[in-house]
């Protein structure tokens, strides 16, 4: 009876102890919910409304008979419509699309030469050559495997059904070309991710627990002290850790091209600017972090937080395009969102600065707002 009293009474005050603090009493109701239900709707790996630009060399009615019907099957959105083949890579390049379209000039006779339409009498038999040359072509964003599987997914379309034409011979077909990754390498696509999700756990781990560190050591009375400004505190904790940051970068990519044979195509200068601003931005969100805890334990409650939606969320494991729209806007609000597009950019695609400069701007705002936020909620007495 004495121990179950006892065992009661220490039950009794982790309760009470739970009940007062309010934020690990969140997490604990807050984590699971939350997490059920964003990733319960945002992870899909069936991609819809991949963005798309469209060349119609043809600028015929079957031209734009043949994208509407594509569209039609909401794989693919053409977001842009280029007049030439180089400007719609660029676009490709830079990352606003992911896939382009090219209908040929020839495309009537293509389509007639298929069978899709019955050729006049007058015209002279096709050749085999002709008769398996494809309608159109795909430019497909290879370095991500999903995406490419969806783009060839749309190679065998029943076009002449589609468009209500008679068929005579065989049904035409799309050419898809994989660039950045024609072996279709995962490699090739998990190892630049990687590298924003490792420095996520790390830098923000690191400095999460800074300013509760500083109070469960005692050191709060020495920096209340000295005439350190808290801009100065923040900057003189993220410093370290910079560095840090920058050697765990350069090992993951470094064995990432010895063993992986990950390519480095774009410019070392945007890369290490990248992920300059990408570690900073970091380490200001685990200053943030720092400042709402009360211990280290919620310090790590919140890191785990924040780690989850930057690994389901960010586009490193499940395409960004097959998220629903309130998803992607959570995902824009994360470093790793901004950062692994940009570094898949630089590595796979030879992206430089100015390819870069949207997601390298959002980084670096990201980390000043971060530091002028945890300087306001840092003060310099005990609570």
């Amino acid at each position: 009876m004495n121990a179950a009293r006892r065992i009661l009474a220490i039950l009794t005050k982790e309760l009470l102890q739970l009940r007062r603090d309010r934020i690990t009493l969140a997490m604990v109701i807050m984590i699971p919910l939350i997490q059920l239900m964003l990733f319960g709707y945002a992870i899909n790996t069936k991609v819809r409304d991949i963005p798309a630009a469209l060349v119609d060399q043809s600028g015929s009615a079957l031209g734009r008979v043949l994208a509407q019907t594509v569209q039609a099957t909401q794989v693919v959105r053409f977001i842009e419509q280029h007049a030439d083949i180089p400007s719609a890579e660029d676009a490709l390049r830079e990352g606003r699309v992911r896939a382009v379209l090219i209908i040929p000039a020839d495309l009537a006779r293509r389509v007639a030469r298929s069978g899709s339409v019955r050729p006049d009498l007058a015209t002279p038999p096709a050749t085999d050559q002709e008769l398996s040359r494809p309608v159109a072509q795909w430019l497909v964003d290879g370095s991500d495997t999903v995406i490419a599987g969806a783009i060839k997914g749309l190679r065998a379309m029943p076009l002449a059904e589609l468009l209500r034409q008679p068929v005579n011979r065989a049904t035409p077909t799309f050419a898809v070309a994989l660039l950045f990754n024609p072996a279709q390498r995962s490699a090739i696509n998990i190892v630049p991710g990687l590298v924003g999700v490792i420095l996520t756990m790390t830098m923000i781990m690191f400095t999460s627990a800074a300013i509760v560190r500083e109070r469960e050591r005692g050191n709060m009375e020495m920096l209340i002290n000295t005439p350190v400004r808290p801009i100065e505190l923040m900057i003189g904790k993220i410093l370290p850790y910079i560095a840090i940051g920058l050697v765990q970068a350069g090992i993951i990519l470094g064995l990432g091209y010895l063993v992986f044979s990950v390519p480095l195509q774009g410019s070392l200068l945007a890369l290490a600017v990248l992920t300059l601003v990408f570690i900073g931005a970091s380490l200001s969100l685990g200053l943030v972090l720092s400042t709402i805890a009360k211990s280290q334990l919620q310090a790590t409650q919140m890191t785990i937080f924040i780690l989850l939606p930057s690994i389901l969320l960010s586009g490193f494991m499940f395409p960004y395009e097959g998220m629903p729209l309130a998803a992607q806007y959570i995902a824009e609000a994360l470093p790793a969102t901004h950062f692994i597009r940009a570094i898949r950019a630089v590595l796979l695609r030879d992206a430089d600065l100015m390819d870069i400069q949207e997601d390298s701007l959002w980084l670096l705002g990201f980390m000043l707002i971060g530091l002028v936020v945890a300087s306001l909620r840092f003060s310099k007495r005990l609570d």
